[in-house]
């Protein structure tokens, strides 16, 4: 059974950064497609990132191109959202995903294991 701990999250200002952390365990993840997905209060969970298995393909939501950056640490068996130019809009609990095996695609409703999340605030 593969397990999935977010970490990183907190309270930062507008312009600031952070970088989550997804750290697995059970199961290598080079062979998942992970993908990083945030729900803030009242709205849909929205897919914000996804980095396809054994490979370096990935994928942005349109409004953190440019700002986020997802990577992998296959010694760390991690795989990271690296954040910058914060906005108060990325206010969310930030939740990473496993797809898999050999997934190359992170699909909102078709993940297979889920982490419980870490929150991001960002002050305005």
């Amino acid at each position: 059974q593969l397990q999935l701990v977010e970490s990183g999250g907190g309270l930062v200002q507008s312009g600031g950064s952070l970088r989550l952390s997804c750290a697995a365990s059970g199961y290598t993840l080079d062979y998942f497609a992970i993908g990083w997905f945030r729900q803030a209060p009242g709205k849909e969970r929205e897919g914000v990132s996804c980095i396809a298995s054994s490979s370096s393909s990935t994928n942005y939501l349109d409004s953190v191109k440019g700002r986020f950056t997802i990577s992998r640490d296959n010694a760390k068996n991690t795989v990271y959202l690296q954040m910058n130019g914060l906005k108060p809009e990325d206010t969310a609990v930030y939740y990473c995903a496993a797809r898999g095996l050999y997934a190359s695609t992170c699909p909102n409703s078709g993940m297979d294991y889920w982490g419980r999340g870490t929150l991001v605030t960002v002050s305005s």
